[in-house]
């Protein structure tokens, strides 16, 4: 094994590229349907006011973004979910009106949560917790963009 033809190490290269390319593929096909089922999940949002939108739709842009150049372009120009995302990619911006309704609805479900249900309260404190800490997040990042 210590002496190999140089057909034989043409054979492991050839070997080891198509492994990485097939690894690159895979990661790509994986990455797109995540994507993809992100997108559902945040058109699924805009419908219902208990699913967040702009999660799901972040996530599947980050996915797109190190999958397909095409479908990174085809959300953020899309109409119904590019300007969702457009300010944050471009500014790192949560507009005025979302940041209102993110908190407001956060606010919602913890009070639903504490006193609409039977839920432990450790379970209770634990979502507050995660609630407060995403609703300060949400209104400490900028609204406008920096000139």
């Amino acid at each position: 094994m210590a002496y190999l033809s140089e057909a034989g190490i043409n054979i492991l290269r050839e070997c080891v590229r198509m492994t990485v390319e097939t690894e690159r593929a895979y990661r790509r096909h994986l990455l797109q349907a995540l994507g993809w089922v992100c997108v559902g999940l945040g058109a699924i949002g805009i419908v219902l006011p208990v699913m967040p939108t702009t999660v799901f739709l972040l996530i599947a842009l980050w996915a797109f973004a190190r999958s397909s150049p095409k479908l990174h372009t085809w959300l953020l120009e899309n109409p119904y979910f590019g300007p969702y995302i457009a300010d944050w990619e471009r500014d790192r911006v949560i507009p005025l009106r979302a940041k209102i309704l993110a908190v407001t609805m956060m606010t919602g479900s913890g009070l639903w949560l504490a006193f609409g249900t039977s839920a432990p309260l450790p379970v209770v404190f634990g979502v507050v917790a995660i609630l407060i800490g995403v609703a300060v997040y949400v209104v400490t990042r900028p609204s406008k963009p920096a000139d």
